[in-house]
């Protein structure tokens, strides 16, 4: 259990953020099918990626870790082998949903599991567009644990209508082995970290925008060139820090090399709307991904209403975004969260009964989440309930930072699956958090 307390002098310093979570696990997965050998720097060491990577060592890629790098040594597309066991994925959704697509188009039989959070998620957004492919995939109701029979997939033409960038990853993946063309239409923009790094490792891709949608097209079995990759660091990962940064007075915080992808960007708008003191600096595009400079201090917040169009752009930092909120001069309302229900936990009611319990009015109305800090509750209990969620922990340990009291955050052992540092980080900014 981690305990949030009242931060006295303010956070101030220079933050250390690891590694996108979202690049790392794809660096993993694509160097590990490229014909050749990549070295990864500044890649995120927590449990969920190092399932990513365990993986891999299962299927035969070698794989050496030191201090600074990752390296793995890609024998191309088919090079991978059947695991000797079943392959542990722990915690990590887009772990599964990657490996899924991948794993269809292989030429032997695999059995994915997870634990029991992972094994409550919605698997069916990615079987089913394979099963179209022609993929033998054998699910729990479309959830794990799920036996995989590797065949020879076919192109098809899919569209997307849920924003999940995963989902279109796994079928991106697929469409690898693939020889004629698979095309993927997006109704809405989601992450697009696997386009840009399968260009850049010279896979036949080509992204097209027409009748106001993305059109992805992939071309298979084209054998990948190897790259080395640095990871930018976690915008996710970096809001919880910002927001630290704006509710608590005297503050004045530095995050470098900060992924700006303008396709999850949206809490960096959401924040400039409610009047965050917050400015971006030294922006440059790195292999197309947009990379820059942030610096934050401590702000007088306004309420503000987000449309479900910005929720594609960050649906992750909801539960942060929630917190600063919390602490705006004025309701907030956040449109179309209906993700939220089926991410790690139900994230969207865990927002509500959280702030709840700490004296902030907030209600769900549909997929729509409102909050009012002018609308004063009492607190009722000093528990946050995250059902092993990790941003659930980590935004209300943020809470307890300025609510004045000890909140006992339960599981906080799941912030580990994506910023494993985050209490020592925080600390060293003048947080006070014990566990």
């Amino acid at each position: 259990m981690l305990i949030s307390s009242k931060v006295l002098n303010g956070i101030n310093g220079i933050a250390k953020i690891p590694g996108d979570k979202s690049i790392s696990h794809r660096s993993i997965i694509i160097s590990s099918i490229t014909k050749g050998t990549c070295k990864i720097t500044n890649i995120l060491r927590s449990s969920d990626v190092m399932n990513t990577i365990n993986a891999f060592k299962l299927m035969g890629v070698q794989i050496e870790k030191t201090k600074e790098t990752i390296t793995i040594y890609g024998k191309g597309l088919n090079s991978l082998t059947k695991p000797k066991k079943k392959i542990n994925l722990g915690n990590s959704g887009t772990s599964a949903r990657l490996l899924i697509g991948l794993l269809a188009a292989q030429n032997f039989e695999v059995d994915l599991i997870g634990d029991n959070s992972l094994s409550k998620r919605p698997m069916g957004r990615i079987i089913n567009p394979l099963v179209k492919m022609g993929a033998d995939i054998l699910s729990n109701n479309e959830k794990l644990p799920l036996n995989i029979k590797g065949k020879q997939l076919t192109n098809i033409k899919y569209f997307l209508e849920i924003p999940s960038a995963q989902v279109k990853s796994g079928i991106a993946l697929a469409a690898l082995f693939v020889k004629n063309k698979t095309e993927i239409i997006e109704k809405h923009i989601t992450r697009n970290h696997t386009e840009i790094m399968l260009k850049s490792f010279g896979a036949n891709i080509e992204v097209k925008k027409k009748d106001k949608y993305n059109h992805i097209y992939v071309r298979g079995q084209k054998e990948l060139s190897p790259k080395n990759i640095k990871i930018p660091s976690d915008l996710s990962s970096a809001a919880f820090l910002i927001v630290a940064a704006l509710i608590n007075n005297n503050s004045h915080i530095i995050m470098t090399n900060i992924n700006l992808n303008p396709t999850r960007d949206g809490f960096v708008k959401a924040v400039n709307l409610m009047g965050g003191n917050i400015i971006i600096k030294n922006k440059k595009n790195i292999n197309g991904e947009i990379i820059g400079d942030i610096e934050v201090k401590s702000s007088e917040l306004n309420g503000c209403k987000l449309s479900k169009d910005i929720a594609k752009l960050m649906i992750d930092e909801y539960p942060i975004l929630a917190v600063a909120a919390s602490f705006a001069n004025s309701p907030s309302i956040f449109e179309g969260l209906g993700e939220l229900r089926i991410k790690e936990s139900d994230r969207l009611e865990l927002i509500r009964y959280n702030l709840e319990n700490c004296g902030i009015f907030c209600k769900i109305i549909g997929d729509d989440l409102l909050i009012d800090p002018t609308n004063n509750f009492s607190p009722i209990k000093n528990n946050i309930k995250t059902d092993c969620d990790h941003r659930i922990a980590m935004a209300f340990a943020i809470m307890g930072t300025k609510l004045g009291l000890n909140l006992n955050i339960n599981d906080s052992e799941y912030i580990k699956t994506s910023f494993p540092d985050f209490v020592s980080v925080l600390n060293s900014l003048g947080g006070n958090l014990t566990e």
